[in-house]
């Protein structure tokens, strides 16, 4: 008798798959909160981590950075400045390295049934915006401790459009690195590697004002996170919402974006052999 194999697969491999998403949505529900418990069990302060992280960063970098180096945040207090800077910062940073380990990390249920992959790397992203909530609050106490002013509608303006910029690059470049990971192992390596120096290269201790020379200001614009870092003080120090360096990063987190899809949709059919 003749053996007969099915495949089970995507049909569509170009598009982003949201009809897929839509009716796997409570998949995508059950990745996203495994995730958050698996991130705070079994620990004492449990989601307090998402706060005490950007607080100990803020003091630390408030200590060296502004005390004993002098490097200044024009009229915003420091504290604000750099932990403004650092919870969109960490929403980018722990995005990528979550999403970049994420298909390594599910191999064993990658292997067993076919889902959407594309929920993996996108419920690690949600984990890390879900942090960005609970540090967010912490934000806004800031602002009330060292009387700064701000408008409600322009905040709420700059934050969405900043964590927009994040959520796309950081989406497009976990992909990337989820699936290059899949097939080399030594990007488990390179991601942390990346994203320290990455850190450094935007303006999160420091006010992109700050870099004189014109060519290297020239290639840190063409980071995205330059842009959403200064969206989310706009709101605080009164930069322009859209000027030309956010409207950059915004167009550059679309190529981070569709690049990063683009080969995670055209590699993922392979994932289920070599993860």
């Amino acid at each position: 008798m003749e053996k007969i194999e099915y495949e089970i697969d995507s049909k569509n491999k170009i598009g982003f798959g949201l009809k897929e998403l839509w009716d796997n949505r409570e998949l995508l529900y059950f990745f996203t909160w495994r995730d958050i418990k698996v991130k705070y069990k079994q620990t004492v302060l449990g989601v307090l981590w998402a706060v005490l992280q950007p607080v100990i960063l803020m003091l630390t970098f408030t200590l060296f950075f502004n005390h004993s180096l002098g490097v200044k945040s024009g009229s915003i207090p420091y504290p604000v400045f750099v932990f403004s800077g650092l919870i969109a910062w960490n929403v980018f940073s722990n995005g990528v390295s979550n999403a970049g380990s994420s298909m390594v990390s599910n191999a064993g249920i990658i292997k067993k049934i076919y889902f959407p992959r594309l929920i993996i790397p996108i419920s690690a992203i949600l984990v890390a915006l879900f942090d960005f909530f609970i540090a967010f609050l912490i934000e806004i106490a800031l602002l009330f401790y060292y009387h700064v002013s701000f408008s409600i509608p322009t905040m709420l303006v700059c934050v969405s459009v900043s964590m927009l910029i994040t959520l796309l690059s950081g989406f497009g470049l976990g992909c990337l690195l989820a699936s290059l990971n899949v097939k080399y192992r030594d990007f488990r390596y390179i991601i942390p590697f990346l994203l320290q120096i990455w850190m450094f290269a935007t303006p999160v201790l420091y006010p992109i004002s700050f870099v004189q020379n014109k060519i290297i200001a020239t290639i840190l614009n063409l980071n995205p996170m330059v842009g959403a870092a200064q969206l989310s003080r706009a709101f605080i120090d009164g930069t322009p919402v859209f000027n030309s360096e956010v409207l950059l990063s915004l167009a550059m987190s679309l190529v981070f974006f569709f690049g990063g899809l683009a080969y995670f949709r055209r590699t993922e059919s392979y994932f289920a052999d070599i993860a």
